[in-house]
């Protein structure tokens, strides 16, 4: 029987949602879990008179909720899935020509999107409002996927609706960023009592979390929600319970289920109804069950606190799904579920005074960019918004990385540099995976490379079959990998490895054949250096040679250097490419995986990057240029040998590259230049609305192209260049205009009572990057007259005035001229008057003659 939408909390609002997109293009709605917001909001705008029969997309960021949505609205309508509700998910698809409203997962958004930005116009079957459910989740496709739809709506789609849709959002921030209606909704909610359930001594994760279910069943009513990380938790909880049971010899007390992303159709949908009567459930569940699905019975949760998140590996170079803590907005969502039919019980496994981060932080801030880059150059243009804009180092290093695959190619300089998709990089893009992944997967030229790229896809991105034997680590080669891959398929599974691991990969690339229709079987057998010449063209940037004098380091192509173990089973080969890496900060580089190349295949896959010419460096021993004649691959130095005379062109370029690895301090500069940078500096954080230029170290490093390669112009030394030409230099980053207002805002020097020019000096904290106050130093005589203290910069910075003896010794450190005059002078002149009797101590300094010279005979 269909749901009646009058039995959601969210129903009264609805009226005002049709209203508010009547008037307005773009909504924030708030509405906690349990207020229907997902399945009710969708059908109550099917009939909205501005949605004129068009389609609605609602963005659901996980399969599960994407699946139990759309199937939920169909059982409403009285229809089955794939009429007015479908969904489209990643390798599965149930819309037709009657669907209306479509539920897709995040890629498949921004496919829509990319590949129809009109999204199908304004007629009949066109799309006429985009939803985005659970927001709060800050997924990157997610981010990327409204920032596309924005400016599709400010470009093309005036009529276009947005509705941002979560439980734990900001939605006031949102909403000022969206300059859009905000709407909260009532949720449905009981009192959860919640309690902290403490580990024992040394007690790990799981056997805590199966204490705290047993004691939950024992005490209170209802089903149990356990959220734990992963899949690997979930297995191991599920186990000890299944023998828990089993040991006990007694009825069990509840069926224990899982619930994944992973898990066939039919499962989730056993684990998403009600259970029979009388049938108690205990349900292991990653973060999927936080929002949007809704799980009957439950009336305990218990809360590990963690959850497997995206974050940036550069060891692997992807995004790798790490176990990090929840925040307090996630646990309070996860604590709610308990009560949504009655009163509930929350137990959480983490101490009580354990302080989490209020939000979940944006997955753009911390993931790895190459996929956002990418579609970013698709687009067009990457002048679009985002909530969070992602950093600009890592998209700088995604864009490198996508230019080593072939899939970007710049136009333009520096700050107007573009990036434009290449051919490749838009068959990449139709591949819904890393662009590295992609780009090997459409390298191959037969076949049966193709299976074998099939395979290697599917063990890159997984987690590693091989297990650690007697606590030793894991062999570093590939190629034993894949083999324990051909060992199962042919049913031995190899001493060491995991079997249930092997079968998630073996499915894997079974997917990805039939995805690129590929009719060959995967090799039984590959020769040597079959491995590393497919993985080749994932890793471009990690390409490694054997050092000519150590047969276990090894240079990349990205320049640095690289480490096998000492027991590698890559010991001896000339080429690797480097599947996995450790990076330390002084030291080389750990390979953890790889395997061995053919350099006849490297040749034919990147012809280019082979190259011979002459190079002039610093030689930081002989402390001078030196020319060669090198033969290379990428970054990697293959041979030298010395060349003729040094290119003036080349030296100036040297010599500039000198000063990166010197520091910019081996510069001559003059105690005149340094104070003339550190006014700039000063004066650019007190007064921003001047627009002076960036003088820090990494500024002026960043852009030394511009104005000290220039300045070395004909030199072949360091020492070459003179403090006046450093100088000139330096200040041509500033126009006369500019300098001006420098000298008159930031003086040098400043006039003093006794009618002198005492001069001020200028400082910057590096460790804080912040001003250091400027400093007069004056003797103290020299300032009678003088009843406040002088300030700089139209008035906005007082000068810190250090008053000091005849002798020329501090006496007073004072930025309150006035107060020292009333409070202090009497003291001190005291004290110095009888040590420096020739000179004048007078009992009124306000109206005495400041002086610089002592009392004359």
């Amino acid at each position: 029987m269909a749901a009646s939408a009058d039995l959601f909390p969210i129903s009264s609002l609805l009226p005002q949602v049709r209203s508010s997109l009547a008037s307005h293009p773009r909504l924030v709605l708030e509405a906690p879990p349990g207020a229907g917001k997902t399945t009710q909001v969708p059908l109550a705008l099917l009939d909205a008179d501005w949605l004129q029969g068009r389609k609605i997309v609602m963005l659901e960021p996980r399969r599960v909720a994407a699946r139990a949505a759309a199937a939920f609205m169909a059982r409403q309508l009285g229809e089955d899935i794939g009429d007015t509700v479908g969904y489209r998910i990643r390798f599965e698809n149930r819309i037709s020509a009657r669907t209306r409203i479509e539920v897709v997962t995040e890629g498949i958004l921004t496919r829509m999107l990319q590949d129809d930005p009109e999204l199908g116009g304004t007629g009949p079957g066109s799309i006429g409002a985009l939803l985005f459910d659970e927001f709060h989740e800050r997924h990157l496709a997610g981010d990327l996927g409204l920032a596309l739809a924005l400016d599709v709506q400010a470009g093309l789609r005036e009529d276009l609706r947005i509705v941002v849709m979560s439980a734990t959002l900001d939605g006031e921030r949102m909403a000022r960023w969206l300059d859009a209606p905000r709407l909260s909704s009532a949720g449905r909610s009981f009192p959860v009592e919640i309690a902290s359930f403490p580990a024992r001594r040394e007690e790990a994760l799981e056997a805590q979390t199966v204490r705290a279910v047993v004691h939950a069943l024992a005490v209170h009513p209802g089903d149990v929600l356990v959220f734990l990380p992963g899949q690997r938790e979930i297995a191991r909880v599920e186990a000890a319970l299944t023998q828990r049971e089993a040991g006990s010899g007694e009825h069990p007390q509840a069926d224990v289920l899982a619930l994944h992303g992973e898990l066939p159709v039919e499962q989730q949908s056993r684990v998403l109804q009600p259970a029979p009567d009388g049938v108690r459930r205990v349900v292991l569940a990653t973060n999927v069950a936080e929002s949007s699905v809704t799980l009957p019975g439950v009336r305990v949760v218990i809360d590990t606190g963690l959850a497997r998140e995206p974050r940036f590996d550069p060891n692997s170079g992807f995004s790798r799904l790490d176990m990090v803590t929840i925040s307090q907005a996630s646990a309070d969502q996860r604590a709610g579920r308990a009560g949504r039919v009655a009163d509930g019980w929350a137990y959480r496994l983490w101490p009580a005074s354990q302080r989490l981060e209020p939000q979940r932080r944006a997955e753009i801030a911390q993931v790895e960019l190459a996929a956002l880059a990418l579609e970013l150059a698709a687009w067009g243009s990457d002048a679009v918004r985002f909530l969070d804009p992602p950093p600009a180092g890592a998209l700088a290093a995604a864009r490198d990385l996508l230019l080593r695959l072939g899939a970007l190619s710049p136009h333009g300089e520096d700050e107007a540099r573009r990036w434009d998709i290449t051919s490749a990089g838009r068959r990449m893009l139709t591949l819904g995976t890393h662009p590295r992944l992609a780009a090997m997967l459409l390298a191959p030229a037969t076949p049966a490379e193709s299976a074998l790229a099939c395979d290697l896809a599917a063990l890159v991105e997984a987690r590693d079959p091989l297990l650690s034997g007697s606590g030793g680590p894991r062999s570093d080669a590939l190629a034993h990998r894949w083999q324990a891959l051909a060992g199962y398929r042919e049913s031995r599974v190899p001493a060491g490895a995991s079997r249930s691991a092997l079968a998630a990969i073996d499915a894997a690339a079974g997917q990805w054949r039939r995805r690129l229709r590929i009719d060959a079987r995967s090799p039984r057998d590959v020769p040597a250096h079959a491995i590393g010449d497919r993985l080749l063209h994932a890793f471009p940037d990690r390409i490694a040679h054997r050092h000519a004098a150590d047969p276990l380091r090894y240079q990349l192509a990205n320049g640095r250097m690289a480490r096998l173990f000492e027991d590698s089973a890559l010991y001896g080969e000339a080429w690797i490419v480097a599947g996995e890496l450790r990076f330390e900060r002084s030291r080389d580089a750990l390979i953890l995986r790889g395997a061995p190349l053919d350099e006849a295949e490297l040749r034919r896959a990147f012809p280019g990057r082979f190259v011979e010419q002459d190079v002039v460096r610093w030689d930081p021993v002989a402390r001078a240029l030196v020319a060669q004649r090198e033969r290379r691959y990428d970054g990697i130095v293959l041979d030298t040998r010395p060349a003729g005379q040094v290119d003036p062109a080349q030296a100036a370029q040297a010599l500039t590259d000198a000063v990166v690895e010197l520091g910019i301090e081996v510069l001559p500069w003059s105690p005149e230049l340094a104070q003339w940078r550190a006014r700039i500096r000063c004066l650019r954080a007190w007064m921003p609305q001047l627009g002076l230029p960036d003088l820090s170290d990494d500024a002026l490093l960043t852009a030394r192209d511009a104005w000290l390669r220039p300045a070395f112009a004909g030199k072949r030394r360091l020492d070459a260049l003179s403090e006046g030409e450093l100088a000139l230099a330096l200040k041509g980053l500033l126009d006369g205009l500019l300098r001006r207002q420098v000298d008159t805002l930031a003086p040098i020097q400043i006039g003093v009572p006794s009618g002198m020019q005492r001069r001020i000096e200028y400082g910057w904290q590096t460790a804080e990057e912040a001003p250091v106050a400027p400093v007069l130093a004056v003797k103290l005589q020299e300032l009678f007259g003088w009843t406040d203290t002088p300030r700089i910069a139209e008035g906005r910075i007082p000068l810190t005035l250090h008053l000091l003896s005849p002798a020329g010794r501090p006496l007073q450190v004072t930025q309150d001229l006035r107060g020292f005059w009333e409070r202090t002078y009497p003291e001190v002149r005291r004290e110095m008057k009888g040590r420096y009797p020739k000179h004048p101590w007078p009992e009124d300094p306000w109206n005495a003659v400041a002086t610089h010279r002592a009392k004359p005979r």
